[in-house]
């Protein structure tokens, strides 16, 4: 599944966090996407994974916004139906957050969740 727009995908990419990755894949040789997956783990149950790859899978959700490229298998879809990814750069300092509208509680970092 591909998309250029933002209309109608599970999965949104923020105008900042494509920003972001649009920087750190035109640094980085060999590397065309972020992918953000959802693994079993964390201090809430669940938690995101950020890795840089070089290409896609066949039943990837594939985000496309400003040139960025952000990849999500289709196990984490489910997860993250309805999230929006998201780079914040604030007084606590620079990260890709999700805001997941199923998450039921979250650690303070921000990196693990629960449905």
């Amino acid at each position: 599944m591909s998309t250029d727009t933002m209309e109608n995908t599970p999965v949104t990419l923020s105008k900042s966090a494509a920003k972001r990755v649009s920087r750190i894949i035109d640094g980085e040789e060999n590397k065309t996407a972020l992918r953000v997956s959802v693994e079993g783990g964390g201090c809430s149950g669940f938690s995101y994974k950020f890795d840089l790859v070089s290409s896609s899978n066949d039943d990837d959700l594939v985000i496309k916004r400003d040139g960025a490229t952000v990849l999500v298998d289709a196990v984490s879809v489910m997860y993250m139906e309805g999230s929006e990814i998201d780079f914040v750069d604030d007084l606590m300092g620079q990260s890709f957050q999700i805001k997941n509208p199923n998450a039921t509680a979250s650690c303070g970092c921000g990196t693990s969740f629960s449905i």
